[in-house]
């Protein structure tokens, strides 16, 4: 295949409302960049098509993933210090009905299962609005601009209490066993298919990137059988390509990995 860059947002990443503080905005400038260039977005699910050799993709193909699943993903909300803010779904459509909607365009939203984990985490990381939702999942599905991936049961994250958590909690590189890893993964895909179902329910990323060697190398291995898994993701900024481990497809996160528009031209160029 040909190297193809996935590029990773997180919507509640806005400090303020410029590129480097907000990746609503960033999301804008990067997708006149692409199509400047003359890169096609492509859904997800292809590129995990193309990397087991059972697809083709266009030249200059690239992905994009949003993480987390934050009401933020799909609704325009009123940010209590930056204003208004449009939603990254909504984000698309406008880049497509700008070009006439000649454009396809779609992304992948990988969200956080527990309903309780995110209700804590809204509390917690958020403003406490309850913007942690899962009711626009099959909206997002139906507008066929943003797919529903599996972000694990509740991101293994230091915010959540242990009524809430299903490992131990601040890093996922601690689901080392079976049953852990079936909490984590396998039964926040049953959660996520049965609310939207589509076919990337059956992606992973890893929460934080972090993966380790019981994942990678034991259970992912075992089959869609046992994991409902076809495909996982880090943050490890590279290119997906045919050397690439199913199991750790590389993707670059915007603000760590590219801070400017000017980065991102950059970056895909080194495939």
């Amino acid at each position: 295949m040909r190297p193809v860059p996935v590029l990773t947002y997180h919507a509640t990443n806005v400090a303020g409302n410029d590129y480097a503080t907000n990746d609503h905005v960033a999301l804008a400038e990067d997708l006149a960049l692409l199509d400047a260039l003359g890169h096609v977005v492509v859904p997800l699910v292809d590129v995990v098509a193309a990397h087991a050799g059972a697809a083709d993709l266009p030249d200059k193909a690239v992905a994009i993933t949003f993480d987390d699943g934050t009401d933020f993903d799909y609704h325009d909300l009123d940010h209590p210090l930056h204003g208004r803010q449009r939603s990254m779904l909504n984000v698309l459509r406008d880049f497509a009905t700008a070009r006439g909607g000649t454009r396809n365009v779609t992304a992948t939203a990988f969200v956080i299962a527990s309903p309780a984990a995110r209700r804590e985490m809204d509390r917690e990381c958020l403003v406490g609005r309850g913007w942690f939702n899962d009711d626009w999942w099959p909206l997002a599905v139906a507008s066929g601009l943003v797919s529903i991936g599996n972000h694990s049961w509740d991101h293994n994250h230091p915010s959540t209490s242990e009524a809430a958590a299903r490992g131990r909690a601040g890093t996922f590189r601690s689901i080392d066993d079976e049953a852990l890893a079936h909490r984590e993964i396998r039964e926040a895909h049953d959660y996520i298919a049965q609310r939207a179902p589509n076919d990337a329910a059956d992606l992973f990323a890893y929460p934080y990137g972090e993966s380790n060697a019981f994942l990678v190398e034991d259970y992912f291995p075992r089959g869609y059988h046992t994991t409902r898994t076809r495909a996982a993701f880090d943050t490890e900024p590279a290119h997906v390509t045919d050397a690439s481990s199913r199991w750790r497809l590389p993707r670059y996160v915007c603000g760590a990995h590219w801070k400017r528009v000017e980065d991102l031209r950059h970056l895909l160029k080194q495939g």
